[in-house]
């Protein structure tokens, strides 16, 4: 029954910062990726079918379908949309006023117009995953923030509204499916390298984007990526349950564990916002408690006769967490079976468990942890509604109440419809799931509510990193290869540090060179954008244009070749790649092309009329066409970490120049001084007993006549 007001302020915080990240990314890709000379053209995407304006709105829920009403395009709505939801979370991170539930709600449906026109570019999981935090956000979120002068610093429960904790406790449910369901999938999913504790050897070098880091993560021990495996089936697998443990202790181990690993994930890969959005998440398994010191300034004022229940359940605890210290250790080296190598200072781990034991230990526990969230859940929502008997006054009761119901309903709303996608874990557990959960999820899957997940499924490159390389020539004879900003291509050149930023066609190449360029139909219509020249797409490849070794003029021929790399040799000078050449991924075409043509044709990516005009003269067009050229010299990731510069500049101002706690007058501080013995628990305390009490009492008393 901790406090979780400082928590719920650092994730809506938190959520806003994300936010503020996604929307300045996507801008800068809008043109190359959805404008009338981009890849995939959103304008396609949103074309009316007769139906009536809400039944459309709901069926494909974006604000973009009022950007004709603006004069703009869909691309130019989505930048507009973009732009405004920068600012918008900029100003709920920057400014008190607006962190309330009406801005957190238009960031929310920015978001989710954006991926209604997003297509396969906006097709990560870690979208999905902003999309449920940022409706979690909405249900977190105060109606409005009140006055600075009216905010006394409370302790305990006291000022808290009944409901807020139940909104906040979705955000703890979040993290732990989350978590949970990306642990479980490495297994289900029968991948050798997971089951032979050998994924890590070679994720640092094939995952989409390193980092010079991942480059000396990649050549440690093969015993230290054994054993980071085992830790990282430990944090994800057996830890989560811990979310929801009665002991803060208990929840701070497992708040440190998962910080531990997105930081790691941090330092050695490039993966946008997403590891920031899970530390967001883990903002919940918080409490006031541990983010100040306030909470134990009263300890001490507790009388005798309540120190030996307290001392019977500080015990209880303590047993508590052995026994889960215990079992956490005999698991890992049981099931792992670690054994210590004191000659070679080494420790070596293996898989002791089959497939078909895992499958049936799943089968146990998918419908327990189900019952774990009930249970944990019926208890938040018993805590709410003893925290209403507590409200005194019969307009603030009956006000409370109707926050109380609606919010305690959306909660479990919210918990019912997350079952079903979290159930994928387990097919029979699935089919089992009550039926109204099923039609509920139905109804609102498309607004992405509750989604599933599971990250790294499957470990790929396990031959070698699999790399599409383009290539242009004027003569069909001599090529010159096109380099990507960030994706790997020269050998010479070292991963770079992209995140927060996240480049989606690199991170869609990367999953191109996973299969036939048939399985990804949006490779042709680069190819042919490549063959027209159009810079929006050029600016995707080579922000600076005169890098663009065909900047002066289009290629005539454009080709493109699959290669195998790997990270160098520790010592091999000036090199951080290796590759070997393996096939050709597309065959050289040019404009006019019969294949081109044909696969264009095939795929639907033939433009069947031309984008209509909007007049030149509307003035909201030309401000976007005016912020676009002021922005586009900036290289993406460093507007973005300008971007984070300046707010935490500001942020640093508001704390030094920003209004201060009033102190108390030499007065008080003397008859607080006076009034100290009496409240410690020291052997005077007896026979202070009474002086608090009554002291809190004319306290309390000539606040009410105030």
């Amino acid at each position: 029954m901790a406090a979780s007001g400082l928590p719920r302020r650092l994730f809506l915080q938190g959520v806003a910062a994300v936010y503020a990240l996604a929307f300045a990314s996507l801008y800068t890709q809008i043109p190359g990726l959805y404008g009338a000379e981009g890849i995939l053209p959103a304008r396609r995407t949103l074309r009316p079918q007769g139906k009536g304006r809400w039944r459309q709105l709901w069926e494909t829920p974006t604000l973009l379908w009022e950007a004709p009403q603006l004069g703009l395009d869909t691309a130019q709505g989505l930048e507009l949309l973009s732009l405004l939801g920068a600012l918008l979370a900029l100003g709920a991170l920057l400014l008190r006023p607006l962190c309330n539930l009406f801005v957190y709600l238009l960031l929310w449906a920015a978001y989710l117009s954006a991926c209604q026109v997003g297509q396969v570019f906006l097709y990560f999981q870690w979208d999905s995953l902003l999309l449920e935090t940022g409706f979690l956000a909405v249900l977190v979120a105060p109606l409005r923030q009140p006055p600075r002068h009216k905010q006394t610093p409370q302790s305990g429960l006291a000022g808290a509204s009944p409901h807020e904790a139940l909104p906040f406790w979705l955000v703890r449910w979040l993290l732990f499916r989350l978590m949970f369901a990306s642990g479980v999938v490495k297994l289900t999913s029968r991948c050798p390298a997971w089951w032979g504790l050998t994924a890590l050897t070679y994720h640092y070098e094939t995952q989409c984007l390193p980092t010079p880091a991942s480059w000396f993560a990649h050549h440690l021990p093969v015993w230290l990526h054994k054993l980071s495996v085992v830790a990282t089936f430990l944090i994800e697998i057996a830890v989560p349950p811990l979310f929801f443990a009665p002991v803060r202790r208990l929840r701070l181990v497992a708040f440190y564990s998962q910080v531990l690993l997105q930081v790691l994930i941090i330092v050695t890969g490039n993966y946008n916002f997403f590891n920031l959005l899970t530390l967001v998440l883990t903002t919940a398994l918080l409490d006031d408690g541990n983010l100040t010191a306030e909470a134990d300034s009263g300890r001490c004022r507790k009388t005798p006769t309540s120190a030996w229940p307290r001392s019977l359940l500080a015990l209880l605890a303590l047993l508590l967490e052995c026994t889960v210290y215990g079992l956490l250790a005999y698991g890992t080296v049981h099931y792992f079976g670690l054994e210590i190598d004191w000659e070679q200072l080494a420790v070596h781990s293996t898989t002791t468990f089959t497939f078909h034991q895992f499958s049936q230990w799943l089968k146990m526990v998918t419908l327990p942890t189900m019952w774990l969230g009930v249970v944990s859940l019926g208890w938040e929502l018993l805590t709410a509604f003893w925290r209403w008997t507590q409200v005194r006054g019969w307009l603030r009761k009956l006000c409370t109440a109707v926050q109380l119901f609606i919010f305690g309903t959306a909660t479990v709303a919210l918990f019912v419809i997350s079952l079903v996608p979290y159930s994928y874990i387990e097919p029979s557990t699935h089919g089992r799931l009550w039926t109204g959960a099923h039609r509920l999820f139905g109804t609102v899957e498309h607004l992405q509510l509750a989604n599933s997940y599971g990250l790294f499924r499957r470990m790929t490159g396990l031959g070698g990193r699999p790399e599409v390389v383009l290539e242009g020539s004027y003569d069909g004879q001599h090529w010159m290869e096109i380099e990507f900003m960030y994706k790997p291509g020269n050998l010479s050149r070292p991963p770079p540090i992209v995140a927060p930023h996240q480049p989606r066609l690199d991170w869609q190449m990367w999953f191109a060179a996973l299969g036939p360029h048939s399985h990804s139909p949006w490779f042709t219509s680069l190819v042919l954008r490549l063959l027209q020249g159009r810079e929006p797409v050029i600016r995707l490849i080579q922000n600076d244009v005169e890098k663009y070794p065909f900047h002066k003029q289009p290629p005539t021929y454009v080709r493109a070749q699959r290669y195998k790399y790997w990270f160098s040799h520790p010592g091999e000078q000036s090199q951080w790649w290796r590759r070997q050449w393996v096939e050709e991924f597309f065959p050289p075409v040019s404009l006019g092309d019969p294949l081109l043509d044909t696969l264009l044709r095939q795929f639907g990516l033939q433009d069947k009329s031309p984008p209509r005009a909007r007049s030149s003269g509307n003035a909201l067009a030309q401000a976007l066409r005016w912020i676009r050229k002021q922005l586009s010299p900036l290289e993406a990731s460093t507007l973005l970490w300008g971007l984070l510069t300046a707010v935490g500049a500001i942020r640093g101002m508001q704390a030094l120049l920003g209004p201060r706690p009033p102190h108390a007058s030499p007065v008080a501080k003397e008859e607080k001084h006076r009034l100290a013995p009496k409240k410690h628990c020291g052997p005077a305390g007896k026979a202070a007993a009474p002086a608090p009490d009554n002291c809190s009492g004319s306290v309390q008393a000539s606040r009410r006549k105030k």
